[in-house]
C-alpha cells in the first residue's frame, strides 16, 4: 500500500480507504508519530472530554496531538506550492493509531475518495426516493435510495452541496465525490461521515453497534454514558476523571461494541466528536448508563422494555432503512439483556459520580 490506500482496523473489522490524486494522506510530524504509536498500544496521552461550553479544552488537546491549525496568517504566508499540499493533503491523523499494514486478506468495505468535482455515475434523479432529511442545522444531508443504492448528499447551506457519497446494495463499496469548491475542513468531516453511515450498515449482521456515548473505564471495566444531546455525557465523564482516580477516557462519542460468546466489549474509534480521544483500546463493558438532568441525583436499574428503548436510542443507526435495523435488533436485544442498564437523575456534580460509582460497584 503506498499513500492513495491504507488500511485500519475498527473493533476487529477491517476497512480500506483510497484516495484518488491530488488527494492523499497527511504525513505526521515525528512527533505524532510517537504520540500514535503510544495511542496504537491504548495509552492514556492526556486527552480529556470536552463539555459544552470547555472551548478552551479543544486547543489544550490540539497541543497535546501537535495539530497544526490553519489561520489565515499561516495560509497568507505560504507559497502557491504549499498551499496546494494543504488543499490535498487530508489530516487523517484519528485513523493512524487504528492502521494496520499487510493484511492480505479482502477489508470488510472499501471507501474510495475522488477529485473534487468528479462526477458519481448514478441512475436520472427523478429515480431518486428521498428516505431521510437532516436540514434543522447546518451541515445539511439528505438520504436517497435508486436502483440497490443508497445515496448522501451534504450541503453547508440549502443551496450549496459540498459532496455526493454512494453505496452499493451490500455497502462494500462506498465513494465520496466532493464538490468543486468544497474546502478542506468541510470534505474531512464529510468523510468521516461517510465512514461512520458506511461502518454501521456494513457491521450491522456482525454483532456490533455504534453508539453515541461516553466511555469511562473504571477498574479495568467500561462505563457508557449517553443521552439526547446536551444531556452532559462528556461533562459526566470529565467528573469520573476529576474525582475518580482509577477511571480514564476511552471515547468521547461514537465507540463500538461487539458481542461475542455471550460477552460484550467496547472498542475506541477514530471518532469521538469534538473530543480527540483516538485511544485504540478495548474493556469489558460494565454498564451502560442515561444521563438525565435532574434536580436530584438518584439512580435506578432498568429491565426489559426500559432497557430495550434505552439502548436502542443510543444506536448510531439509520432507522429509515428496515434491513440494516433488522439486522441491528439481535445485538440491541443482546446490549438490553446482557448488560447491566441504568437511568441515573443527575446535577453535573461529584455526588452525581459518586452515586453513580456505587450502584455500579455493586454489579
Amino acid at each position: 500500500m503506498d499513500n492513495s490506500e491504507k488500511r485500519y482496523r475498527i473493533a476487529g473489522h477491517d476497512i480500506c480507504v483510497r484516495m484518488e490524486a491530488p488527494w492523499a494522506f497527511r504525513p505526521l510530524s515525528e512527533g505524532q508519530k510517537e504520540l500514535v504509536e503510544r495511542l496504537r498500544r491504548g495509552e492514556d496521552v492526556g486527552v480529556e472530554s470536552v463539555p459544552a461550553g470547555r472551548e478552551e479544552q479543544l486547543e489544550v488537546n490540539d497541543a497535546i496531538m501537535e495539530k497544526d491549525v490553519m489561520t489565515r496568517e499561516k495560509w497568507e504566508n505560504l507559497d502557491s506550492e504549499s498551499r496546494e499540499e494543504f488543499r490535498n493533503n487530508l489530516d487523517m491523523l484519528q485513523y493512524a493509531p487504528f492502521e494496520v499494514a499487510g493484511c492480505s486478506d479482502s477489508p470488510l468495505f472499501t471507501l474510495s475518495m475522488h477529485r473534487r468535482g468528479a462526477s458519481p455515475k448514478l441512475p436520472p434523479r427523478e429515480g431518486w426516493e428521498l428516505q431521510t432529511a437532516v436540514d434543522d442545522l447546518p451541515p445539511f444531508y439528505y438520504g436517497y435510495t435508486c436502483e440497490g443504492k443508497t445515496i448522501y448528499e451534504f450541503y453547508t447551506r440549502k443551496d450549496c452541496l459540498a459532496g455526493t457519497f454512494v453505496l452499493n446494495s451490500d455497502y462494500s463499496e462506498g465513494d465520496y465525490y466532493p464538490a468543486e469548491r468544497a474546502g478542506v475542513k468541510t470534505t474531512l468531516m464529510q468523510l468521516n461521515t461517510s465512514l461512520m453511515i458506511q461502518y454501521t450498515f456494513a457491521t450491522a449482521p456482525l454483532q456490533t453497534l455504534l453508539l453515541h456515548a461516553s466511555v469511562t473505564r473504571y477498574r479495568g471495566k467500561a462505563n457508557l454514558f449517553f443521552g439526547v444531546s446536551g444531556t452532559g455525557k462528556s461533562t459526566h465523564s470529565l467528573l469520573w476523571h476529576q474525582y475518580v482516580p482509577e477511571s480514564d477516557l476511552m471515547n468521547d462519542d461514537n465507540p463500538v461494541i461487539r458481542f461475542s460468546d455471550g460477552e460484550a466489549t467496547v472498542y475506541g474509534t477514530p471518532w469521538s466528536g469534538k473530543t480527540i480521544c483516538y485511544r485504540n483500546t478495548q474493556a469489558p463493558v460494565r454498564a451502560l448508563v442515561r444521563l438525565e438532568q435532574e434536580p436530584q441525583n438518584h439512580i435506578e436499574r432498568l429491565q426489559g422494555i426500559q432497557a430495550y428503548a434505552s439502548v436502542i436510542a443510543a444506536v448510531s443507526t439509520i432507522r429509515w432503512n428496515p434491513a440494516v435495523m433488522d439486522m441491528l435488533i439481535p445485538s440491541i436485544e443482546k446490549a438490553a439483556t446482557l448488560i447491566p442498564c441504568f437511568r441515573l437523575g443527575c446535577r453535573a456534580d461529584r455526588e452525581a459520580v459518586e452515586v453513580c460509582r456505587e450502584a455500579l460497584e455493586s454489579l
